[in-house]
């Protein structure tokens, strides 16, 4: 099977209306022609924490949102694309309550990494974790085990909590293989057509290192899952933040990547009215890009920008971003901090928020987009053109939360009457129609102050001309007929 190019959408399973029946039943009704290239249904299954990415089983779908009937009725009608946090399972699984029950007679010992594999008394070096990309204060967790009552320190990557909620997998054990393979033949059976692998970056622990995107053993886990997922019929979609070589090493490698610059570059296009670093960009990158503004999680800044822009105009595009009620998300390592201190990871707020509910500088971020070479996904709370839930963050306590509003049905139905929600739906229908998507594209050069984008296929045509005084978008194109139109956005 090969990806549809066309647009995708991301959601939550209850994020749009409230468990997955009420999600098909809306996507059919309101949306049948807007999410044709598929849907991403962020993890509906058991979970323990992180909004469903601390997975306590693939096999199952969190009852609350229902069943996997439901996910392979969705597919019925959409390619379906899930999560696999390929480098964690929740503290809740059988896996590690077995663990925390039995320790190291548990039969499942070998799927977690006790600080034994690495370092040779178990306890761990100050120079080597200073080395590593944390995500949380210290890489690990120490567990009481039941049976004998001693502490055992696992890796644990991530986790707000301490001890975390989100456990390392051991990926060079034999037996998670064998788990990863069964999750994978659950996806196939239910009708998935493609995964992304979560948090892949973090999968190899090497003394020395990062512990981030470790070369070259990190190919060679992504061979072998890719080997797995072919066989099955199901693409792979690595999620991978990391400065852009290394997505673009992965491109080479033959997988689909992420586009995590274009968010930043198309916000700071607009906020800064200046088109030069974007037009330079979308003349070199590679083709076989997932292209997103908004997601889940935030904005990314470092280290996806790293080496694409200065401490200096960063910090005034993500203070711009506060002031219309962004929170930041921070980078904890001092190591991988900016010289100067800049440590932004990530900008966390709804994009039409970022760009001050403008609704003319939202059309043109989207139909930038909309242009740029590869699939596009649009975030739920985007397709609606959704604020900032700042009230929503403040209850939960995750900054997060902002851009990740639930809908009622009555609010989705609100939300389509919006003028700028309708236009963002014609132009979607455009860009999932227009046959001149699947041929050529180039940049035209332009002022700084303009973005000129061109498609060719045979005799169909379209271009997109954005002024950034005004932030108004013209699609002119070459209908059936063999007319030009003139299509303002």
């Amino acid at each position: 099977m090969s990806v549809k190019n066309k647009v995708q959408l991301i959601t939550y399973a209850d994020s749009l209306g409230g468990d997955l029946k009420t999600l098909n039943n809306v996507l059919i009704k309101y949306f049948s022609d807007i999410c044709s290239g598929g849907v991403h249904i962020l993890p509906p299954f058991p979970s323990s924490g992180d909004r469903g990415f601390a997975p306590i089983t693939y096999l199952e779908i969190e009852p609350k949102f229902g069943t996997w009937k439901d996910i392979s009725s969705i597919g019925k009608n959409f390619d379906v694309l899930v999560d696999l946090m390929v480098n964690h399972i929740s503290k809740q699984s059988e896996y590690f309550q077995d663990f925390l029950k039995k320790g190291r007679k548990s039969k499942y010992a070998d799927f977690f990494i006790t600080l034994d594999k690495l370092w040779e008394n178990g306890e761990p070096v100050k120079e080597d974790v200073e080395k590593i990309f944390l995500r949380r204060e210290h890489p690990y967790s120490t567990f009481k085990i039941e049976e004998n009552g001693e502490e055992e320190k696992v890796w644990t990557t991530f986790g707000k909590t301490d001890p975390s909620e989100q456990i390392d997998l051991d990926i060079s054990s034999e037996k998670v293989k064998k788990l990863l393979e069964a999750f994978f033949v659950n996806f196939s059976k239910h009708g998935i057509k493609i995964v992304r692998l979560d948090a892949v970056g973090y999968v190899i622990k090497k003394l020395g290192t990062s512990c981030f995107f470790v070369e070259p053993e990190v190919y060679e886990f992504l061979d072998w899952i890719m080997e797995l997922a072919n066989s099955l019929g199901i693409e792979l979609l690595p999620e991978v933040h990391s400065q852009y070589e290394t997505q673009y090493k992965l491109a080479e490698h033959g997988f689909w990547i992420y586009d995590f610059i274009l968010p930043y570059t198309v916000l700071d296009t607009l906020i800064n009215k200046s088109s030069g670093r974007l037009c330079e960009y979308l003349k070199n990158r590679p083709k076989n890009q997932f292209t997103t503004l908004d997601c889940h999680d935030g904005i990314p800044v470092k280290p996806d920008m790293d080496d694409l822009i200065d401490s200096e105009a960063a910090r005034k595009v993500v203070d711009v971003c506060v002031e219309r009620g962004a929170t930041l998300s921070r980078i904890l390592t001092e190591e991988y901090k900016d010289k100067d201190g800049f440590d932004v990871h990530q900008i966390q707020c709804s994009y039409y928020s970022a760009l001050n509910c403008d609704n003319d500088a939202y059309l043109a971020a989207r139909a930038i987009q909309f242009f740029t070479p590869g699939i596009p996904q649009v975030y739920y709370v985007g397709l609606l053109a959704g604020e900032n839930d700042i009230e929503r963050a403040k209850i939960t306590g995750e900054r997060r939360e902002i851009n990740r509003h639930n809908f009622s049905v009555l609010e989705i139905e609100q939300a389509l009457q919006r003028e700028v929600v309708q236009r963002l739906l014609k132009l979607i229908r455009f860009r999932n129609e227009y046959d001149a998507f699947n041929g050529d594209f180039k940049v035209i050069d332009s002022k700084d102050d303009e973005i000129n984008l061109v498609w060719t296929k045979g005799e169909k045509r379209c271009e997109l001309f954005v002024d950034l005084k005004t932030n108004k978008s013209i699609i002119n194109y070459i209908n059936d007929s063999g007319n030009d139109i003139q299509y303002i956005v």
